[in-house]
């Protein structure tokens, strides 16, 4: 049976990254085309990579659509209203998720589609009679997001099935964990050698994959896989490019304003729609009640709230408190959520929400604009010093992370003194309590406590066990499909 490239993705195909440039973000659809006849033309090329970028925009691709990875770690509680989604998204809070929990199969069936279209331009464009630059920017940028893609996946399930084809075979066993990372590291090196500097795209482009960004995106990868050594390498290459600094305003690194700034090395791009060319990241954890701005889910923690150094202004720019008037809005909140969540006399929740998320505008729909950063300058700047201070190297350590902490003061230098400690192990703590405060809400605190070993100190009280809740469990139903040859993760 022919597989067809229906016109509505032809039409999500181009709506893809920079908000506003519409040379981007607006092609005319052309019918329904067949497989075997897309893509065939240069044009075809392009929109068949415009499409790759679209599955960043699905709801699904963040962790199944709600922020899990967040509502797992102890920077976050599930939000909303204390029924909404309960049984949906609360089993993450509290490690009883099944093999059946609500989410898990949107989430690789996206990730699998974003593969999916990543293999035809990988597969198809090299076919096509073009400009050979243009052909191999292309193929990179597909390289780039099926590293993410896998990336995603390895770490959240370990090993998974390698397609890698169009037309693979109807089952496919688990290939190994080291294989699926060895293929994103292959894709990312690839797109590292093929891919231009940021600076050198138009305004039209902007949001495409960049070199920096699969740089960046390598030094991720060899850090959650502890080779310090490649971290320092990749990360201190992104550094050296000069293609990046600091926002000079904490908030800007993830608000309107620092729309494909200087700090962002790689970000999806949307626009205020509802639907095709919108991402509803941002409103599945908008402000719930008044204003309206979405479902208020993933809740900023009192522990994550206490964690911060006295004066810290990222507090403020991290967590939306009732009362606050932010844009000219004025924060309520919401009428069938407590203000206080007390256990046996212990304040244990407050309402709040996710600041780092919050678009001005006056109506839900506007939250669907916001910009999801997906690789940060500062994320850069704090890997290399992690890999400098594990490479023995503390003295270089310190000028990457005391650069992210004199941004964090914004000129006070009353408070957020720099860090001076050298010890290794010393160091190491500041580094993992800098990232927690710079990078919160924002999906890397999990895997920070898995990679490093901390997640059952710090979540074992939630109820991480070693051993199980490293990896995700598959998907019950891609098992039942794929009879037989998919196996269940340990303890699962």
């Amino acid at each position: 049976m022919k597989t067809k490239i229906s016109v509505s993705l032809l039409l999500v195909a181009s709506l893809i990254l920079a908000t506003g440039c519409e040379d981007f973000l607006q092609k005319d659809p052309q019918g329904e085309l067949t497989q075997e006849a897309f893509p065939v033309t240069s044009s075809d090329a392009l929109l068949a990579t415009n499409a790759v970028y679209e599955s960043v925009r699905n709801w699904a691709y963040h962790s199944g659509g709600y922020p899990i990875l967040d509502i797992m770690s102890d920077d976050a509680h599930k939000g909303s209203n204390p029924n909404d989604q309960l049984p949906t998204v609360g089993p993450y809070e509290t490690f009883t998720y099944t093999t059946t929990q609500d989410g898990l199969d949107r989430w690789w069936s996206a990730l699998y589609e974003g593969i999916k279209r990543a293999n035809v331009v990988i597969e198809k464009v090299p076919l096509i009679n073009m400009d050979e630059q243009l052909r191999n920017r292309y193929l990179a940028e597909a390289s780039f997001l099926r590293g993410l893609f896998y990336f995603d996946l390895a770490r959240a399930f370990g090993g998974v099935p390698k397609v890698t084809t169009t037309t693979p075979a109807t089952k496919i066993p688990r290939s190994t964990a080291d294989e699926i990372f060895q293929l994103v590291i292959s894709d990312l090196e690839f797109a590292a050698g093929h891919l231009p500097e940021k600076s050198l795209y138009g305004p039209n482009d902007a949001g495409r994959a960049t070199k920096g960004a699969a740089k960046a995106l390598l030094a991720r990868v060899y850090l959650f896989l502890g080779d310090y050594e490649n971290v320092e390498k990749y990360a201190l290459e992104v550094i050296v490019s000069d293609e990046y600094d600091l926002e000079a305003v904490f908030a800007d690194a993830n608000g309107k304003n620092g729309e494909h700034g200087v700090e962002s090395v790689f970000e999806i791009g949307a626009m205020e729609v509802e639907g095709a060319g919108g991402n509803q990241y941002a409103n599945t954890q908008g402000v719930r009640g008044s204003p309206n701005r979405g479902w208020g889910f993933n809740r900023p923690s009192l522990d994550l709230r206490h964690s911060f150094e006295p004066g810290d202004p990222r507090l403020d720019a991290t967590i939306i408190d009732l009362g606050e008037t932010l844009d000219g809005v004025l924060i309520l909140g919401d009428g069938t959520t407590p203000d206080e969540v007390v256990v046996d006399g212990v304040a244990t929740e407050v309402e709040c929400y996710n600041q780092k998320v919050w678009y001005p505008g006056k109506n839900t729909i506007t939250q669907w604009g916001h910009n999801r950063r997906l690789i940060r300058y500062a994320d850069v700047l704090l890997m290399a010093a992690e890999a400098l201070n594990e490479n023995d190297k503390p003295g270089d350590a310190l000028l990457y992370l005391n650069e992210v902490r004199k941004r964090a003061r914004e000129g006070n230098n009353s408070i957020l003194p720099d860090v001076t400690v050298t010890g290794k192990i010393a160091l190491r703590n500041a580094i993992l309590e800098e990232r927690r405060h710079e990078l919160a809400l924002e999906g890397h605190r999990f895997w920070d406590l898995v990679r490093t070993g901390r997640a059952e100190t710090v979540l074992g009280p939630m109820g991480f066990e070693t051993g199980k809740h490293e990896l995700f469990p598959i998907p019950q139903n891609e098992i039942d499909i794929s009879q037989g040859s998919l196996q269940q993760n340990p303890n699962w």
